[in-house]
This record gives structure tokens, C-alpha cells and sequence, in this order.
């Protein structure tokens, strides 16, 4: 951080300035940060290139970074313009700094900031001007980076053990709007249902301590087929809410106005709104859509385009269950419980795919949904699979009669017939499955004891 404020600062002195076009903030892991940015004086620099302290944590990496300016927001839509962001964060999932932004590329705090004064990732430090500096010339990399020595020389300065102690000794205090909120005593927990926040979730509905048992899947239609590379952010996003989406929707009917919708990553105590956000990446790829991007399908039965959770909706109030078809390593990303416990919600029962991501296949199992994979060489394509299909998957009613790894015949409406390898790996997820997921068991379990 040292080194940005570095950078910043000799930007600073040679008259270079962050592009016009560049959105920038600060976003500090803890408040110490601050502290040493003021004490060494290179916050003022930082100041003037735009990276102002916008808050703390997770920030500007989850989404909430804000609006773009209005001019640049038009010109990347309406040139359809591969808009990118460089963050010190650690996530680089698409869309997810910013809606607009397709490329995200992961970089130190010094490297931030040499390309916002570039203005672009497309160039090549060792060899191009970076821009012009007040006297003319052409300002190169090299000429804005700290040296090793220097950096050392603001750490000594301005890394102070008392800025640690201060700051947190009192991080159990709280804050005063924290410390004034009413908390009721009583030993189980009491639901508000005028919360947005936290809603009791549906998992325990109408649950007995028979477990439902093993299960095929009938004539189940394709709510989404995918390629590769589907992430968890893909199918549960953490940033920003748009809009025009269900979860927007949703709390908008619920009194919430926009500038508080937050983001999903805040709201994941409510049930109801993560299954309105589930697969509502704006930049999610389904082939049913025909090369369209964005978070909606096709509602097969009628060929109307609707919203994911929508389409959803309406085959779960037919009584109609659904199938996810996607490339190699579905899943694959952060290891987000709500990647699975969102399409489990939305009625999804299986998902055939090339290759699952190891977490993210124990957690579908984990919400009593089938993981399948195609057989070696095969995927939807090559099978001549649209999505447009009915599937009916030939899994044996008896648990005891299924095995790890075995495989099951999958059969469509239209007369195709394939094999996959049913991905319950251990002896442990059958009963899981049988269970209709880990909830149930775990309850049932400690009933037991």
C-alpha cells in the first residue's frame, strides 16, 4: 500500500494524472492502513490521483464500486467495448468490480495504480511511455516505481506498532449505531418476517424422521444449458443487485429502495433473495438463448424468454422438476454453499456436466441434487442435446442399489439415450442423498441422539 502511495507520488511530481475515463477508490483491509497512509504523507497523493478511502473491506471488490460515469458507461455498451478493471483484490470473476467490466486481472497495489495513469491494460511497460509529464517528455514505468530502498524507508517511518494496538483494542467496542440496536433474550432465535435480511429459510419445511430416499428424475426440462467455466459467481453472484432483476423486484416490493438493495453477499441470511439471484449474473452465457447474454432462459414449454428464477418458478408451480446441462468444470471459483443451495431452491435436481469443480460437487450433493457426468468424449453437443429436450434419469430407487461412481442411463423425449457416471463419491453422500441432503441429515442425526 506504501508502494501505491509511492507511485502515486511521483506521478504527482512529474504531472502525470489518472486518465479521465479511469474509475478509481481505496478500499483498505483495516483501518491501520489509514493510519500509516497519513502518517508517511502519501494519502495526499493518492487523494490526488482519485484513489480516495471509499471504505473498508470488501468494497469496491464486490461490486459496490458505484456508477460509471455516464459518457464511458454508453461508450463501452454501445461499442460493445471489453471494458476492464485491475484490482489489489482477489477475486476476478467477470462483472464482478463493475457490471460493464468483462476483464478483471488481479495486481499489486503499485501496479493498480500505474495502470490507472496509463488508462489502459493494453500496453506494454517495458517499451511504451506510461504518458507525458509536465515538462514534455515522455514518463516510463521505471521513472514512477519506488525503489526497494524506499519502500523499506516508508515502512520504517510509518509502520508504527501503536497504530495496531490502537486500532484494535477497540475493535470489540463496536460502533455506536451498532451498540444501540435493540437485542431481544430468548433462547431460540425469533424470526422477522419484515426482514429483508434474514428470512427462516425452507430447508426443515414439512420435514419427518423418515427420509425421503433415493430418486430419479422424470421428464425433467433443461432450465439452463451451459459451456465450460461456469463459475459459482456465474450461478450465485455476490456483487451488486441490478435493477431490473427479481431480488430487485423483490425488495423493492418489500419498501427497500434501490440505494439500499446492498449486495447479495450481504443479503444471504434471506432465502428469498438469493433464489432471485440465483444465476442472475449479467453476464451469464446459456446456450438456450442463442448467443444472448444475460440472466435469463428459455421457458420451454411456452418459448417465452423470462428471467432464470422466473422460468423456474413456473415449472416448479407445474410440478415439473429441471436438469442443468454445462461444459468442464461447472462450479469451478469461489466455494460459495449458495451456488447449490440456490438452484435447489429454484426446483433443479440433477446436473450433467463434463467436469465439476471437487467442492462445488460435494456441496450439489450436499442439497440432495444428482452431479452426472457425460462419459469420456461426450457433452451435450456432440450429443446433439439442445436443452430443448425432456429428460429422464434411470437412478434406482433403493439406496442401497446405488453405488459410488456407477454409472445410469439418461433418456430424452426425443429418443436419445446416453450414459453418465453418477458423482456420489463416498458411501457418506449417498446418505446425504438419501436424506434429501445434509440439513435433514444432520437434523435427524441429533434427534436421534
Amino acid at each position: 500500500m506504501l508502494g501505491a502511495g509511492l507511485v502515486a507520488k511521483k506521478a504527482c511530481e512529474l504531472g502525470l494524472q489518472v486518465k479521465p475515463w479511469i474509475k478509481t477508490s481505496l478500499a483498505p483491509g483495516s483501518g491501520v492502513v489509514t493510519k500509516y497512509l497519513l502518517q508517511s504523507g502519501l494519502q495526499e497523493y493518492l487523494n490526488k490521483q482519485g484513489f480516495h478511502i471509499v471504505g473498508y473491506g470488501c468494497t469496491t471488490c464486490i461490486g459496490n464500486s458505484g456508477d460509471l460515469d455516464e459518457s464511458v458507461a454508453s461508450a463501452i455498451s454501445e461499442n460493445d467495448i471489453i471494458a476492464a478493471a485491475v484490482l489489489s483484490g482477489n477475486r476476478n470473476f467477470e462483472g464482478r468490480v463493475h457490471a460493464l467490466t468483462r476483464a478483471n486481472y488481479l495486481a499489486s497495489p503499485p501496479l493498480v495504480v500505474a495502470y490507472a495513469l496509463a488508462g489502459t491494460v493494453d500496453i506494454d511497460f517495458d517499451k511504451e511511455p506510461i504518458g507525458t509529464g509536465k515538462d514534455g517528455k515522455s514518463v516510463y514505468f521505471n521513472d514512477i516505481w519506488p525503489s526497494t530502498e524506499e519502500v523499506a524507508e516508508a515502512v520504517q517511518s510509518s509502520v508504527l506498532p501503536n497504530m495496531f494496538k490502537s486500532t484494535y483494542e477497540a475493535i470489540t467496542k463496536g460502533n455506536p449505531m451498532w451498540n444501540q440496536l435493540s437485542v431481544p433474550s430468548s433462547t431460540m432465535y425469533s424470526w422477522d418476517p419484515k426482514s429483508t435480511y434474514i428470512h427462516e429459510p425452507p430447508y426443515f419445511k414439512n420435514m419427518t424422521m423418515e427420509p425421503p430416499g433415493a430418486h430419479g428424475v422424470t421428464d425433467a426440462y433443461c432450465l439452463l444449458n451451459f459451456g465450460d467455466s461456469i463459475t459459482t459467481d456465474h450461478i450465485s453472484p455476490a456483487g451488486s443487485i441490478h435493477k431490473d432483476s427479481p431480488a430487485a423486484k423483490f425488495l423493492l416490493d418489500h419498501g427497500v429502495e434501490r440505494k439500499d438493495f446492498n449486495s447479495y453477499g450481504s443479503r444471504r441470511g434471506n432465502d428469498e433473495v438469493m433464489a432471485r439471484g440465483t444465476f442472475a449474473n449479467i453476464r451469464l452465457v446459456n446456450k438456450l438463448l442463442n448467443g444472448e447474454v444475460g440472466p435469463k432462459t428459455i421457458h420451454v414449454p411456452t418459448g417465452e424468454k423470462l428471467y432464470v428464477f422466473d422460468a423456474a418458478m413456473r415449472y416448479k408451480d407445474a410440478g415439473h422438476d429441471t436438469i442443468v446441462l454445462a461444459g468442464a468444470e461447472y462450479g469451478s471459483g469461489s466455494s460459495r454453499d449458495w451456488a447449490a443451495k440456490g438452484p435447489m431452491l429454484l426446483g433443479v435436481k440433477a446436473v450433467i456436466a463434463k467436469s465439476f469443480e471437487r467442492i462445488h460437487r460435494s456441496n450439489l450433493v450436499g442439497m440432495g441434487i444428482i452431479p452426472l457426468c457425460f462419459k469420456s468424449g461426450e457433452d451435450a453437443d456432440t450429443l446433439g442435446l439442445t436443452g430443448h429436450e425432456r429428460y429422464t434419469i434411470d437412478l434406482p430407487r433403493k439406496i442401497d442399489e446405488i453405488r459410488p461412481g456407477q454409472d445410469v442411463t439418461v433418456t430424452t423425449d426425443n429418443g436419445k439415450s446416453f450414459n453418465c457416471t453418477v458423482r456420489f463419491d463416498t458411501e457418506v453422500e449417498l446418505a446425504y442423498f438419501n436424506n434429501g441432503g445434509i440439513l435433514p441429515y444432520v437434523i435427524r442425526n441429533l434427534i436421534r441422539q
